[in-house]
């Protein structure tokens, strides 16, 4: 076992590289690392680098969790979270991390990450995977990267001391949409398990509009569990209808929204403004400095909405160590994916909410 948890305050940026042992956990012992690292949150800044997230993955999506430690002098030096991800329709993967939007090699020292990626690509042999990848922001070197995917950026908002101030920052335009929203009538819930079934309905038709096979409930329940104090949903409601729900996720200092769906028919009524300001507003609250509405392919519709807040785009560099295939396989610009797309946007919901958890745990 690790005897001291990487910290970002404490961690030397220049530690000396040699020697440095590798060493890969699964099992209890991982149990055990991610029980240790989560009793020291105030390192953890964005949720992604959360390492209870590989407990989330493995409960709710049956992925095999991993972790690969770097440890110099007594000192854990690097990280690098995994999950196997296999299926009989697409094969295997190992991914840093499935769901999550930013993962990845954590270290400040770029032999460490080249290091830890080494490690990781011999365990991508070991387990037979068509292709290792890595969810990051910057670039890490290491010869066995030899692809890369950067259509993605993350779109991030800085946040004002009160909510006072993030409304009169707002663009008058979204400040408009937001007042006609707030004019409707609608009703603001916060919660968490009880409100679970009412985000849910409202995530699996926003799927299966999208042609995404849609995570199974689990998973959203595993992270409400792993994150009794981080983790919440905010419901919207029109009457008794639910009409608009998003899951929010409190790092120390950021706030993401890594889900969030509403009804198409109420979107003339700016139901989904009218969401977004009152995530950003509990964002505001709580003190965080930084909102991060996720991923967007750049100068697309998402892009766009985004944007409009205020959000300014990061660069997103996933990073491939391939064996079979290309990185490109699995993703929504394939043209194999493209078909299978519309053909999942046509299936009765009934369907998508039955077979749709199935198939997306086999999909890095």
């Amino acid at each position: 076992m690790p005897n001291q948890i990487m910290n970002a305050t404490d961690h030397p940026k220049d530690p000396e590289v040699q020697p440095i042992e590798i060493v890969v956990y699964n099992g209890r012992e991982l149990d055990k690392w991610i029980d240790m690292a989560s009793a020291d949150l105030e390192a953890v800044r964005h949720p992604d680098h959360d390492l209870r997230w590989l407990r989330v993955l493995a409960r709710s999506m049956s992925h095999r969790p991993y972790l690969i430690q770097a440890v110099c002098q007594a000192r854990t030096v690097g990280l690098l979270p995994l999950a196997f991800v296999q299926s009989f329709l697409f094969g295997r993967f190992l991914v840093s991390l499935p769901y999550v939007n930013s993962a990845g090699v954590q270290t400040l020292n770029a032999d460490v990450g080249s290091r830890l990626v080494e490690a990781a690509a011999r365990l991508t042999d070991e387990l037979d995977c068509r292709f290792l990848e890595l969810r990051h922001e910057e670039p890490v070197t290491a010869a066995c990267l030899t692809e890369q995917m950067t259509a993605k950026v993350h779109m991030r908002l800085r946040l004002p001391a009160t909510v006072d101030e993030l409304r009169d920052g707002l663009k008058s335009k979204v400040r408009s949409q937001v007042k006609k929203g707030e004019a409707q009538g609608f009703e603001v819930r916060w919660g968490r398990e009880e409100l679970l079934p009412d985000f849910y309905e409202l995530f699996v038709r926003r799927m299966r509009d999208l042609g995404t096979p849609v995570y199974g409930r689990g998973l959203f329940r595993s992270i409400l569990q792993e994150f009794p104090s981080e983790a919440e949903i905010c419901c919207i409601r029109s009457g008794k209808t639910p009409v608009a729900a998003a899951l929010l996720i409190h790092g120390a200092g950021l706030t993401e929204v890594p889900s969030a769906s509403s009804l198409s028919q109420y979107n003339p009524l700016n139901v989904n403004m009218f969401m977004y300001w009152q995530l950003l507003a509990r964002a505001v609250e709580r003190g965080q400095e930084t909102f991060d509405f996720g991923r967007a392919t750049r100068d697309g519709n998402t892009f766009s909405f985004k944007k409009q807040w205020g959000a300014e785009p990061s660069q997103a560099v996933w990073q491939y160590y391939v064996r079979k295939g290309t990185c490109g396989d699995m993703r929504p610009t394939g043209k194999k994916t493209q078909a299978m797309i519309r053909v999942w946007q046509h299936l009765p919901l009934v369907i998508t909410r039955l077979i749709g958890p199935y198939i997306v745990r086999g999909i890095p």
